[in-house]
């Protein structure tokens, strides 16, 4: 079977618009918050679709936050484009492109419809995102020479493994820089990505400032409740913080937290 396309095939690989990337003082305001948090801040503000579902930290204890460079593969159609001739026709296609496009604190973000059978990235793929400065991938897929990958220390989050190379199954690396849907989650070229040991979660740019300021509040009352419940309070007075006694006691303990990092 021939992998050349018929005239009538679209030219790929197929590129969407330009687009701003999250800026380093955006990407700032995420660092050392959870995806949980974030999450649900996201929640409580109306966007409730964010959790990228299925993809799971191929390494525990690993967090990225970055801005998203997208990736999206298609279903193959034989007459179109197939993928016989493994990496010497995938190195024509989006998946390589992208890769060419990737920038420092870059987040590469792979719809692959949660496949089976597609490899979608691998060593030596991995291996140049690694040079080229990016922060990690998400996959809504699977990848291959898992072995390899996981010494390499590239943060990524995937569904599995295959022993498949990315078009020689169902899928065909098809278009990048475009919007993607990714375990059921929309994800546009610049948004922000936050991933840890919860998962992968996608925030809007301009949410960036207020979901930092709210989740940072939440999670030091939260580590103040962890210290109280520690020490043999009730669950029902320090999570949430509940009553004026406990209330007033976390404030106390911000301030002589913040007196701590003054005179530190």
């Amino acid at each position: 079977m021939s992998s050349t396309p018929p005239r009538s095939a679209p030219e790929l690989p197929v590129r969407g618009a330009a687009f701003e990337r999250a800026t380093a003082d955006e990407l700032a305001l995420l660092d050392g918050v959870g995806s949980a948090s974030v999450c649900a801040k996201l929640h409580s503000q109306g966007i409730r679709r964010t959790f990228i579902k299925g993809p799971k930290p191929l390494q525990a204890g690993q967090r990225i936050v970055g801005s998203a460079v997208t990736l999206q593969f298609m279903p193959q159609r034989e007459d179109v484009f197939s993928g016989m001739d493994e990496e010497y026709v995938e190195r024509g296609t989006a998946l390589w492109a992208v890769l060419e496009s990737i920038e420092p604190a870059d987040v590469l973000v792979i719809q692959a419809y949660n496949s089976e059978f597609t490899g979608c990235i691998g060593d030596m793929l991995v291996r140049y995102f690694r040079k080229r400065g990016g922060a990690g991938i998400v996959v809504d897929g699977r990848i291959r020479d898992t072995g390899k990958v996981r010494e390499l220390g590239v943060p990524i989050w995937c569904t599995g493994s295959t022993p498949h190379y990315a078009s020689q199954s169902e899928l065909f690396p098809w278009a990048y820089d475009v919007p993607v849907a990714a375990g059921g989650v929309l994800v546009l070229p610049g948004d922000i990505v936050v991933a840890d040991d919860d998962g992968a979660v996608v925030v809007p740019r301009d949410k960036a400032a207020t979901v930092s300021q709210i989740a940072k509040g939440q999670e030091s009352q939260e580590q103040f409740s962890r210290e109280r419940i520690e020490q043999g309070g009730l669950l029902r007075d320090y999570y949430p913080l509940s009553g004026s006694v406990s209330v007033q006691a976390y404030e106390k303990w911000l301030a002589d937290r913040q007196l701590d990092q003054i005179s530190g």
